[in-house]
């Protein structure tokens, strides 16, 4: 996995980032830090803006604003003769356009650029640098998404040059022809090894989320350009073959070998070992497919998707709950950024015309992406514990195109509006009750802490995640009144964490062990049971019954048993064999497991006891089997509800226009209703007023 998240470190101020930051790229953090600590007027002003929810933009005006963005722009020329890098017209058009990795606040409104790491002052060179790959190629995808929406001739202007930084930043020639170096100087001087160490390093000797982006950018640029300038196109044709052809012999030459990660067989091909990444590169390789026959990058993008499909994982009552995985080498960990699984299998499907890809997505939307919507929304890590509840822009952009991405190829309405309470995120519908968007100048906001703090600064990563979703919002009309209707959220009841050192009764241990595992992460500290020792947990109440799972650590090969009661009634016997351990980076798992049966709604109380070996916890997930989500505004009112029951259940709803769905996101009927509807098992209802 990459490392280039060690950047971050800077704005990072939270032990999980710290821990995370071995094993998550480029981005994928940083924008969320804020200080980790509060104060009392912080926390008081978080609720006044709760209390007073941002107005919605008219719905008929563009939500689409380039200006900070355009802002974060700027130019570098890199020196003669730099062996293995060049671009398009690079001796008549020597400067190269890219943004500033970051934009830190400044007092009244202001932003200063800066780069990643340290600034040398005797060089003017940052430990990292000023400008990197991956906001190059995402920018670039924001500029051609533009000027194909609108006809703007400055986008495609910008589309133009941001593709030729793109190409220059791509190797040439020798045995690492196609990968993608990641960080340049502001003097255009390429920094292929970066401090803190990024992996892989040098940046451009292996596969990396860099190359991935840069497939992306190449695909969509050769769509746009394909008509409007033959000469271009055909050059970003070759590049993008360069590397597809780095993809093929570094990735794809191990298409249809699998392994075992933690006794679960997985796929060998993916980049980097991470859907997440080959998720970005299959956006590219659509495009292109799209764009005209091109037998290689079919080839590639139906392998890739196969890979990315089979990390599908759970059911609707089970972690994860359906959710396509993001990292082969973890069956534990689930993040929001980069989580473009599938919008990839969505656009795959498209293009291939393959009914058979979405199916894994379809799952994902339905039953996941409701399950997260209603515990909080687009959380940074459920590693497996959902603990790490910061969310930026990055996670919540891709939740909102994987999900426009499956209403598109299954019709289905319900995962449009879905899409619509994801978005409205941006506009306000958060924890925070805080807009994270500004159609008035295009600021997108760094990030969201949990405790309703917001990170104020406006980085590239940031700005480009917010405008995406904005393009997308703008293509959809009907999604974006939707949204924009939405500024508040109104009631949450869903998925809760329980953790297992705050038990109410125990005669085990309480240690802190150290946070990441290589594959996960501990939420806090752990409480350990021997044979004979139990532990009594409060679980709170609620309006249904709910499902719980224990999250527990097993080592390879170890087996535990353990009963779990309510009451009198015994829930469960969990019995446990650590897996193989395979691919993942440590012997031993830490996995929620479910409880055989469910835990009655008005019973508080859940009491453990060990009969074998050790059961180590890390807490319990408690989920509702109906869940629900109201987010509200001047005249809007949306309620979602879901299902995680195995069967039918009668739910009472607010009064409304309500449409309900399957598991499958098929409509099963709409009405209007005032009381109580039939919420299919695994199903999901939408009720409008």
């Amino acid at each position: 996995m990459s490392t280039s998240a060690q950047r971050r470190a800077r704005t990072v101020g939270l032990a999980a980032a710290a821990a995370l930051a071995l094993t998550v790229p480029l981005g994928a953090t940083a924008a969320a830090a804020a200080p980790p600590a509060a104060s009392a007027a912080v926390r008081a002003e978080a609720a006044a803006r709760a209390e007073a929810a941002p107005a919605a933009a008219p719905a008929d005006a563009p939500v689409t604003n380039l200006d900070h963005l355009d802002f974060l722009l700027d130019e570098a020329t890199p020196p003669a003769g730099v062996d293995g890098h060049t671009t398009y017209r690079l001796e008549e058009e020597p400067a190269l356009v890219m943004p500033w990795t970051y934009a830190d606040a400044r007092p009244g409104g202001t932003f200063e650029r800066v780069g990643g790491g340290p600034l040398d002052p005797a060089t003017g060179y940052w430990g990292q640098g000023a400008y990197n790959a991956d906001d190059i190629t995402r920018a670039a995808v924001v500029y051609i998404r533009h000027w194909q929406q609108t006809g703007d001739d400055e986008s495609r202007d910008t589309a133009y040059q941001l593709l030729r930084s793109v190409a220059y930043f791509q190797t040439t020639e020798g045995p690492d022809a196609g990968n993608v170096v990641l960080w340049m100087q502001p003097d255009g001087t390429l920094n292929p090894s970066a401090e803190p160490v990024e992996l892989p390093d040098p940046s451009d000797s292996g596969e990396s989320y860099w190359l991935a982006r840069t497939l992306w950018a190449l695909g969509e640029g050769y769509a746009a350009f394909k008509d409007e300038d033959p000469e271009f196109a055909s050059f970003l044709d070759d590049r993008f073959d360069l590397s597809l052809d780095a993809l093929e012999r570094q990735v794809l030459t191990r298409y249809g070998e699998w392994t075992v990660s933690d006794g679960k067989r997985v796929p060998a091909w993916l980049i980097t070992d991470g859907a997440d990444a080959s998720a970005e590169a299959a956006l590219g390789l659509a495009a292109r497919v799209e764009a005209g026959p091109d037998g290689a990058s079919a080839t590639a993008l139906r392998q890739l998707a196969k890979g990315i499909a089979a990390m599908s994982e759970g059911s609707v009552r089970e972690w994860p709950y359906n959710a396509v995985l993001p990292w082969a080498q973890s069956r534990a960990i689930w993040h929001a950024w980069g989580s473009q699984m599938p919008a990839a299998l969505a656009a795959a499907s498209a293009a291939l015309d393959d009914r058979s890809l979405p199916r894994p997505a379809v799952a994902d939307a339905a039953s996941f992406t409701t399950t997260l919507l209603t515990a909080g929304g687009p959380d940074n890590g459920w590693n497996p514990s959902p603990f790490d509840r910061v969310q930026i822009a990055y996670g919540a952009d891709s939740r909102v195109q994987s999900l426009l991405g499956v209403a598109e190829v299954t019709g289905s309405q319900g995962f449009a509006d879905l899409a619509a309470l994801q978005a409205a995120w941006f506009f306000g519908a958060n924890h925070a009750g805080a807009q994270m968007y500004d159609p008035e100048t295009g600021v997108t906001y760094d990030g969201l802490q949990p405790d309703g703090t917001v990170n104020r600064n406006s980085g590239a990563e940031s700005t480009i995640h917010g405008l995406l979703t904005a393009l997308a919002l703008d293509a959809n009309p009907a999604v974006k009144e939707h949204t924009l209707g939405l500024t508040e959220v109104v009631d949450r009841d869903g998925l809760e964490w329980v953790e297992a050192e705050d038990a109410l009764s125990t005669d085990g241990d309480i240690a802190t062990p150290e946070s990441w595992t290589g594959e996960s992460s501990w939420s806090r500290d752990a409480l350990t049971l021997t044979r004979g020792e139990h532990a009594v947990f409060d679980i709170g109440r609620d309006r249904t019954a709910r499902w719980v799972e224990p999250v527990m650590w097993t080592d390879e090969g170890a087996k535990s048993a353990s009963t779990w009661r309510a009451g009198r009634g015994v829930v469960s016997q969990l019995r446990l064999t650590g897996p193989e351990q395979g691919i993942s980076p440590a012997p031993g798992v830490l996995l929620p497991h479910a409880l055989r049966t469910v835990v009655p709604g008005d019973r508080r109380q859940l009491r453990v006891d060990v009969t074998r070996g050790a059961a180590e916890l890390d807490g319990l997930i408690v989920r509702p089997l109906v869940s629900r989500l109201v987010l509200g505004g001047a005249d809007a009112r949306t309620e979602l509800v879901h299902s995680a029951a195995v069967t039918p259940q009668r739910v009472g709803v607010g009064a409304g226009e309500v449409a309900v769905y399957d598991a499958r996101g098929r409509e099963m009927h709409a009405k209007v209703v005032r009381g109580t509807i039939t919420l299919p098992a695994g199903g999901f209802a939408i009720i409008e007023r």
